[in-house]
């Protein structure tokens, strides 16, 4: 084993998006940098999660765009209208690869230098890649996550989301396995683009933690759209006949699909990095143990991101990674907020939330004030699509501040950032009904709804 002459100040294991950004920010703050990626820069955003996801999303939208066209003038005839899945993953293809390329430029341009392998810590300071060690004086660990498949018979042939972007064809029929964004959104990706699909999942609702309105207005939305949902349900098995699949219902019943995916959680991708070797501690769910600075039970090693169990959203893995950054070589000083991060949902129509759930607020002994409204996006009175938005504030009603805002619909994601801006900074609701609409728009409902639920 060759040993690797002069030794960083930090050694980031894992390039996604926390880890870029902290061995980025760390050397253009000075420090000596490098960066350990055994697979592809930028992580499972940039190449199997949110970016590849969305696009596929607009994908399976584009089609309802199309039939919605008629209500508008636009003569569409469907002989002439057909899609072509491949034509999707190889563009969906082109653009990972400039994504990556970006990334990588980043990184030369700061400086920091990309070493790609598989690590493995020999001691607290010693990072091994290839039969080649490398000494510093700090270690950040960003590894991330990966999708996790229950243990059942016939484990083996049910795809994770990891697989779904790869996709050769698209079956004629699709089973999706969970109850998270991930599943939901999967299933509307599928159902969009013509796929016969069913989500089963063992809970009474899927979406568990979102607000309960949100979590029935979209099972009512997407069972509109075509899915077939069978909550209460989970999986025994899967057997394989040729190309098609049988599932094994707990139920007793048999399904016959083209493909299974799994979308039934994901675990710390701690594989092979040697943490009991260094004396990295692990919690009770796999997550590395960190304090509030992201040390680990080794004061030399830090971790961020999805791997230490904190909100799995990429936003959050780059605050952590700004903290981290001014906390190893700034001034020391910044703390991560957690409270009030905003989220999103691509599934169809999106979700997009802020703030506190009405059932949240309720079990804190808060006495909420309801607002909600359910009406028909303006766009739909010509094309005459059934589809409907929500919109629900949840409000403190001792000081009047707005605790949640909570939205189902056409790029809920796009409405909620702004609002997540007016919550963080403690906007009451006296500050949402003085704020002037936006007409038409189907958020101007946020600053317009007047009188609370009963």
């Amino acid at each position: 084993m060759s040993e690797h002459d002069q030794p960083f100040d930090l050694i980031v294991i894992g390039a996604g998006s926390g880890g870029v950004r902290l061995a980025r920010m760390s050397a253009q703050r000075g420090a000596r940098v490098a960066i350990v990626e055994s697979r592809y820069l930028g992580g499972t955003c940039v190449n199997v999660g949110c970016v590849p996801k969305k696009l596929f999303v607009y994908g399976a939208h584009a089609g309802e765009d199309i039939e919605d066209a008629a209500g508008y003038g636009w003569s569409v005839p469907h002989d002439k209208v057909s899609f072509d899945w491949c034509r999707l993953v190889a563009n969906k293809n082109a653009e990972i690869e400039r994504l990556n390329g970006i990334y990588r430029r980043l990184l030369e341009n700061a400086g920091v230098t990309l070493i790609e392998g598989s690590a493995t810590l020999r001691d607290a300071r010693t990072v091994v890649v290839n039969d080649r060690a490398y000494r510093t004086e700090r270690v950040t660990i960003a590894t991330g996550g990966w999708p996790s498949v229950p243990d059942i018979p016939g484990k083996e042939l049910v795809l994770t989301s990891n697989d779904m972007f790869y996709l050769p064809q698209l079956p004629k029929h699709a089973v999706i396995w969970g109850g998270g964004y991930i599943a939901v959104e999967f299933a509307g990706i599928l159902a969009g683009l013509g796929v016969e699909t069913t989500l089963i999942y063992r809970g009474d609702r899927f979406l568990r933690g979102f607000d309960d309105d949100v979590r029935r207005f979209v099972e009512q939305e997407m069972t509109k759209k075509g899915v077939i949902l069978r909550f209460n349900t989970n999986i025994d098995a899967v057997t394989a006949t040729g190309s098609h699949y049988t599932v094994q219902l707990n139920t007793g019943e048999t399904l016959e699909t083209g493909l299974v995916m799994a979308a039934t959680g994901r675990r710390p991708l701690v594989d092979g990095l040697g943490l009991d070797t260094a004396g990295v501690e692990l919690d009770e769910s796999g997550h590395i143990r960190v304090n509030d600075r992201f040390e680990t039970s080794v004061p030399s090693i830090t971790a961020l991101g999805d791997v230490i169990g904190t909100p799995q959203l990429t936003p959050v893995a780059i605050a952590q990674a700004m903290v981290l950054s001014r906390q190893l070589f700034g001034d020391g000083k910044g703390a991560m907020d957690y409270r009030d991060i905003p989220t999103a949902v691509f599934c169809q129509p999106n979700i997009g939330t802020v703030g506190r759930t009405e059932q949240e607020a309720r079990s804190e002994g808060v006495d909420v004030v309801i607002y909600r409204t359910e009406f028909r996006p303006m766009k739909h009175t010509l094309s005459g699509r059934d589809e409907r938005c929500l919109m629900k504030l949840v409000v403190d009603r001792a000081s009047d501040r707005v605790l949640g805002a909570h939205m189902v619909g056409p790029e809920a994601g796009e409405v909620i950032q702004a609002l997540a801006v007016a919550i963080k900074a403690g906007a009451t609701k006296a500050d949402f009904d003085a704020t002037v609409a936006i007409h038409p728009t189907s958020a101007e409902e946020f600053v317009t709804m007047r009188e609370p639920v009963a």
